[in-house]
């Protein structure tokens, strides 16, 4: 049986034209801003050695902020794929007033300074704070814990899955859940069977981007975590912690331990993406 190869071929009639120029300037844009900076990271780490890697990679403090940092950023990225979803739904499905207000203020975690985020919630926290005093007599405390992690985390992300989903609303037509109630299935079965699946593969990516800002913190979680080691310590304060300390060889490979933690943990999720992407489409 003869194989025949085909050249890389263009979908449909494209408004810039060239696919070798508009090909080769992406993969040059993506290697300068993307694959040559992370490289660095890989090349740095290689000098200090797989004995000595290995030795920093498995200490009780890079192992315990590994912890704290991919615990909470799941646990933050999941409550926001709940509330986002919520969220969407009534700005999509439901009109009243100061609707468009709201909708603006879910952009205000991209455009104000994680600084200030985190300034402002640690002081909204706190025992002796707005909502800190409220649940310090119910043994509740958020400010210097996990607990306020999570909830730096949940406000710096849950704008990626109001924005992701939010399109996806939109264009489900209305007359397809008109449909299903016709057909006698009830208001959660027309979720669960007709809108969900439409909504998965946005819910996902929602979910990824979330996780991967969150992984990624610093300002807003530096505050109201306390920094205290092997408690609330994430890792990239500990990895600034090493470079203020002048031990790069140590900083570096804590970053090289999270990048390839990272990117098997969002290719993971890309490829459940893929694959809920493609049974929908093939239903």
């Amino acid at each position: 049986m003869n194989f025949i190869v085909k050249p890389f071929q263009v979908k449909q009639n494209s408004v810039i034209p060239g696919f070798g120029m508009t090909m080769g300037l992406s993969l040059l844009y993506l290697t300068l801003l993307v694959l040559i900076p992370l490289s660095m990271i890989f090349v740095n780490s290689a000098q200090i050695g797989p004995r000595e890697f290995w030795s920093i990679a498995t200490s009780e403090r890079v192992l315990a902020s590994l912890k704290i940092s991919f615990s909470t950023s799941f646990i933050a990225a999941f409550i926001n794929i709940i509330f986002g979803l919520l969220l969407a739904w009534v700005l999509e499905r439901y009109t009243f007033p100061g609707r468009k207000v709201i909708d603006g203020l879910i952009d205000l975690p991209f455009a104000l300074p994680t600084a200030v985020a985190g300034i402002s919630l640690t002081t909204l926290y706190a025992e002796n704070g707005w909502i800190g005093g409220l649940l310090r007599p119910l043994g509740m405390k958020v400010s210097y814990t996990p607990l306020g992690i999570v909830v730096a985390l949940v406000f710096i992300g849950f704008p990626f899955v109001v924005r992701t989903v939010q399109p996806v609303l939109e264009s489900i037509d209305l007359e397809v859940e008109e449909a299903a109630a016709c057909l006698g299935a009830t208001r959660f079965q027309t979720f669960v069977r007709v809108i969900l699946p439409e909504l998965l593969p946005a819910l996902i990516t929602g979910f990824a981007l979330a996780f991967s800002r969150a992984l990624g913190e610093y300002g807003s979680v530096v505050f109201i975590s306390g920094n205290m080691p092997m408690k609330t310590e994430i890792t990239p304060l500990l990895i600034r912690t090493k470079l203020e300390q002048y031990d790069y060889a140590g900083g570096t490979a804590v970053a090289t331990i999270m990048l390839i933690i990272s990117f098997v943990m969002l290719f993971l999720i890309n490829m459940f993406q893929w694959w809920a992407s493609h049974r929908h489409k093939a239903r």
